[in-house]
């Protein structure tokens, strides 16, 4: 199935597996790319020498396209976009618009730019500096995420950039694809899909409460980091949202500093970071240090296994998905499931 999508990064089939912390790393990226969609590696939890190592992991693996996908606010983020370019990686995917310098850094060395945002004003932006492309996050996507649907926003952006638009939130299935595809997307972005799969990396028993989630244990809470947060509901959520304010601001300072210990990054660094971050949402310094909180809540449960002192974020398409999958059987049935949709649409040719 060829769209702007697969003809701008080359890959076969328009899916992009997103830069999920903690999840996406080679082994779920190479999968991917090896099954003719486009991977994203989530470098944001890694340090820089941690990412030229899994950047160069999945090209052992691989000659299919991949992406990287970083913080354009982060203090190191013109020493990441040094490794993408240096080891040739196809795509740079950004959580946060990226500067217009940055994205034409990028461009001139000939990597394709795709920032995520979630607001048609942010798209615009992004566009007119140049992106190559750009994913747009719906109210259903999992994480940071906003107010609008996806079936309200898709449509808003398509009609307002001239580059390719990649639909993420709420999609799981070949319906989806189709849909997004009929809004004038050239293809969809899937998180929470690609997170239950065999390939990926995340413990059984985590996946195992994934499963068991129906849509109404999926809900937005602002008790992690004071920012609207998609993830499943959890005793410890409900713990978060009960506990008070100071106790809440220990705990984050606790995880910040174990944060910096498995990033190495810096005290200074970390603060630059807050800077840009506080300066890029307009959030108070206790909602900087809450959302020092997040990696290290993340790591509980998709790394060590212990989603009751963790959080699991999710898109709201956890409660209607029931199955583990290779990638490469969820791919193939995605375009399965969309090519028989789209035979099915199609006007029967007259006889002669």
């Amino acid at each position: 199935m060829e769209t702007a999508l697969t003809a701008l990064v080359g890959v076969r089939h328009p899916i992009v597996q997103t830069g999920m912390g903690w999840v996406a790393g080679p082994r779920l990226v190479t999968a991917t790319a090896e099954a003719g969609a486009l991977g994203i590696l989530a470098s944001a939890t890694m340090t820089t020498d941690a990412l030229r190592a899994a950047v160069r992991e999945v090209k052992s693996r691989t000659d299919a396209p991949f992406g990287v996908n970083l913080r354009a606010d982060a203090g190191d983020a013109r020493e990441r976009v040094r490794i993408i370019v240096e080891e040739g990686v196809r795509v740079a995917s950004f959580a946060l618009a990226p500067s217009r310098e940055l994205i034409a850094e990028l461009k001139d060395a000939g990597v394709v730019v795709v920032p995520s945002v979630g607001a048609r004003r942010h798209a615009e932006k992004v566009a007119a500096w140049g992106a190559d492309a750009v994913i747009v996050q719906g109210g259903e996507g999992g994480g940071h995420t906003g107010e609008v649907a996806t079936t309200v926003l898709l449509p808003q952006v398509v009609d307002a950039v001239d580059i390719p638009v990649i639909a993420a939130g709420g999609f799981c299935d070949g319906r989806g694809l189709v849909a997004a595809l009929a809004y004038g997307a050239a293809g969809v972005a899937m998180g929470t899909r690609f997170l239950l799969t065999s390939d990926s990396p995340v413990p059984d028993a985590v996946k195992a409460r994934y499963l068991a989630a129906g849509v109404g244990d999926v809900t937005v809470t602002r008790a992690v980091d004071g920012l609207p947060h998609r993830m499943l509901r959890t005793e410890f959520v409900a713990s978060l949202e009960r506990a008070g304010r100071v106790r809440a601001l220990t705990r984050a300072a606790r995880h910040a500093s174990a944060f910096r210990r498995v990033s190495g990054l810096t005290w200074s660094r970390m603060l630059r970071d807050g800077l840009a971050l506080r300066h890029g949402k307009d959030l108070t310094w206790s909602q900087v240090l809450l959302a020092a909180n997040v990696p290290m809540l993340l790591k509980a449960s998709m790394v060590d296994g212990r989603p009751e002192s963790g959080v699991m974020a999710s898109g709201q398409v956890a409660g209607v998905i029931s199955d583990l999958p290779s990638v490469e059987e969820l791919v193939g049935r995605v375009m399965g499931e969309a090519t028989s949709i789209l035979t099915a649409l199609s006007p029967t040719p007259p006889l002669p």
